[in-house]
């Protein structure tokens, strides 16, 4: 959906399709159908965005074959539907049964991910609506914290300047703007606004920003004031947001139907106490209220004495959008974890996920227009 901040700006408001497992190009048209037309013709809107996720395969088959490229353009526009941002931060195998830690396998230490991230923009700047400012792609904070020592670290680095330079060449090519964003993480090397400013400030930030996952940064008990002043302060723009909500809770117990194996769920205590997934922090019996990363539908406030972190959401949404000009243009709806809920909560057809999508879309369609966002 395309909104209307006072200053002028359009605002690109889609739903993230890593929540569907299709891996190949016709798995992919088959989901616009299924579940992406559904979505828009709920919500009344003439075109509805999609932050599409290509696993690493389809993506350099795209990039690498203009034809192929050209019929996902097609198949989107008869659908009304268009991207402006991809999710490239699962390299693959998202759905597998258990995915936990090799999510952020490759690292940006490693080439392929560079590779598949100079597909990914190959791919969106033939994508892009011809009346899109620029293109964004979300990936990983740069790795998963153990091991990270400054051999890494400097390859990482090299990279990122390999992707800068590359992202120019595409620019250079296409004429199309796109810049990467990446997604500080609970349990990653950049987990905080403050290890974001510390690892990134230095990039390129023309082309290289923050991708803010407001599940993560709730998760990290940050205050989205404070996080976004520290980010402007340091000159790293914020290239994308995720509009996702985490568990909230005192009463730990409750959790327990909520772990499950195929996504890490970190967790992290109103004090500082962390685990790097739900079954640890249960079976460590963490003080406190805790936080855990588990992405739940934004619109649906679970029973208590579970609650989500909407609320940062909803002040994450009024500082970014409710000033004098906008801080992001590109919101994302990121719920992937609707196959993993307690069974009771879970959609049992493709017409029941829609309509928690299209029901999440309108949630997060009404906090930006509490900002004073028109549509």
């Amino acid at each position: 959906m395309r909104l209307l901040h006072p200053s002028g700006t359009p605002l690109h408001l889609g739903y993230c399709t890593n929540v569907h497992p299709a891996e190949d190009l016709d798995g992919i048209v088959a989901q616009l159908d299924a579940y992406a037309a559904p979505v828009r013709d709920r919500l009344g809107t003439d075109v509805l965005g999609l932050g599409l996720w290509l696993a690493a395969p389809v993506a350099g088959t795209l990039a690498a074959d203009p034809s192929a490229l050209g019929r996902l353009r097609r198949e989107l526009d008869a659908r009304g539907l268009e991207v402006v941002t991809l999710n490239g931060f699962p390299y693959a195998a998202f759905h597998d049964p258990v995915v936990k830690h090799a999510v952020y396998r490759p690292d940006w230490t490693e080439r392929e991910r560079l590779t598949y991230t100079l597909d990914l923009a190959r791919v969106l700047a033939g994508l892009l609506p011809d009346d899109a400012a620029r293109g964004s792609i979300s990936t990983l904070p740069l790795g998963w914290r153990e091991p990270w020592d400054a051999a890494m670290a400097d390859a990482a680095a090299r990279h990122l300047d390999e992707l800068a330079a590359g992202l120019a060449e595409v620019e250079a090519a296409t004429g199309r703007t796109i810049r990467v964003a990446f997604e500080p993480e609970p349990g990653c090397v950049v987990e905080t606004t403050e290890q974001a400013v510390a690892h990134l400030a230095h990039a390129d930030t023309e082309r290289l920003g923050v991708c803010l996952d407001l599940a993560h940064l709730a998760c990290a008990w940050e205050q989205p004031a404070a996080a976004l002043k520290a980010l402007a302060a340091a000159g790293l723009p914020i290239v994308k947001v995720q509009l996702s909500a985490a568990l909230e809770t005192a009463e730990p117990e409750a959790l327990r139907e909520y772990a499950e194996p195929r996504f890490l769920h970190q967790t992290r205590t109103r004090t500082g106490e962390r685990a790097d997934d739900l079954d640890e922090a249960l079976d460590r019996r963490l003080p406190g209220t805790w936080r855990v990363h588990y992405h739940v539908p934004l619109h649906a406030a679970p029973a208590a004495p579970l609650a989500t972190t909407a609320p940062v959401l909803r002040d994450a949404v009024a500082e970014l959008a409710g000033g004098p000009e906008p801080l992001c243009d590109h919101y994302d709806v990121e719920t992937y974890t609707w196959s993993v809920l307690p069974a009771a909560l879970r959609p049992r057809t493709p017409a029941e996920l829609a309509a928690g999508i299209a029901a999440e879309l309108e949630f997060a369609r009404t906090e930006l227009r509490k900002a004073g966002v028109t549509a």
